[in-house]
């Protein structure tokens, strides 16, 4: 499903940004229509809000697919790409997390395992993958292709919602070093790694909301922006490659 394209954006760069009807996701598509691409949006369930967000942005349309599912992933970059016919940055944001007790081993089953793993860790790299040629061919416009992975300081430190989301970053974290390594020079694959996010899932996070007020050097938990913000130096630092910006304001310092 296909938000109509705007004619405008056509010799825009295009960004595909997954995950990106709400948080982290919706302030990456933001930012980057400010630093001049066309974006596709993305979001598994929320298609009206998704078409929206296509309406209010100039350069942007939107795309429903499920990642879990691998021939939507692959339907999601061969409708992105025919958008504006190219695509030159990619951003893994799309993640699903649940939250169990570090301690409660039986609860985390393998049925958790398999499905955080499989949307947090294989959709990232199979979109990857069915978007390498593209990503390719925008490297051959004069600037290397930018894949950016959305982690988490949980896959840095012994931290996290539950064990096996944690487990899934730390995996993202190495696959974005091993396809920098793979993917160069005509790609860049970057991550960043967010602590805590102020979004309204979190507003409830009590004990994190104190712990990022009283003990990281900042002083305050990441707004959507700041992480944008990031997501974006990365998108333009045409020499950096293969890093995990951790962004939790400090707090790893502790």
């Amino acid at each position: 499903m296909t938000h109509s394209r705007p004619a405008s954006s056509a010799d825009r760069p295009v960004a595909l940004v997954t995950g990106s009807t709400s948080g982290i996701g919706a302030a990456v598509a933001r930012r980057l229509v400010r630093e001049g691409y066309a974006v596709i949006l993305h979001s598994r369930s929320s298609v009206d809000v998704g078409m929206a967000m296509a309406r209010d942005l100039e350069h942007a349309a939107y795309l429903q697919a499920d990642l879990a599912d691998d021939s939507d992933r692959d339907r999601l970059v061969r409708e992105a790409v025919a958008t504006w016919g190219r695509l030159d940055v990619l951003v893994n944001n799309a993640g699903i997390s649940h939250v169990i007790p570090h301690g409660d081993l039986a609860a985390a089953t393998p049925d958790i395992w398999h499905e955080l793993y499989e949307v947090n860790v294989v959709a990232p790299f199979r979109l990857v993958s069915a978007a390498e040629a593209a990503l390719r061919a925008a490297a051959g416009r004069g600037r290397p292709a930018s894949v950016v992975n959305i982690s988490s300081h949980a896959g840095v430190r012994p931290k996290g919602a539950s064990i096996p989301y944690a487990a899934t970053k730390a995996a993202l974290n190495h696959v974005t070093k091993l396809l920098a390594t793979t993917l160069a020079p005509d790609i860049r694959v970057n991550a960043v790694a967010p602590g805590l996010v102020d979004t309204p899932l979190t507003a409830a996070w009590t004990d994190a909301q104190r712990l990022w007020k009283e003990r990281s050097p900042m002083r305050r938990a990441a707004s959507p922006d700041d992480i944008a913000h990031v997501v974006a130096m990365l998108v333009a630092a045409d020499y950096l490659t293969g890093e995990v910006v951790v962004s939790d304001g400090g707090l790893n310092l502790c």
